[in-house]
């Protein structure tokens, strides 16, 4: 039985965990083999990060904390990453900047 990997990391996106935001997490997430879930709340609900329908069900606002945690032989890295993500706002500075 392996532990669970947790952290936890404030959203900063204008609009929280929308659309593009909802697609680029579980996309990111999709790429690791550990079970991935998030929350709004520590102690849950918890939902499953690779389901784009249930990411976005959870409509995280801007400035709210969302939870982050993975059990599985990549969870630390996992769970880093998606950390990572958030942290660079979801890279939409760069989609912005690139559209000019």
């Amino acid at each position: 039985m392996t532990a669970w990997i947790s952290n936890s990391v404030p959203i900063r996106h204008d609009v929280g965990l929308h659309a593009r935001p909802s697609v680029k997490l579980t996309k990111l997430a999709k790429t690791f083999a550990a079970v991935i879930e998030i929350a709004g709340e520590p102690d849950g609900p918890w939902i499953n990060a690779k389901s784009i329908v249930k990411v976005m069900a959870m409509k995280a606002k801007q400035d709210s904390i969302l939870y982050v945690r993975a059990e599985g032989a990549d969870a630390a890295a996992a769970v880093a990453a998606l950390k990572e993500l958030v942290e660079r706002d979801f890279d939409e500075d760069a989609a912005h900047a690139a559209s000019g």
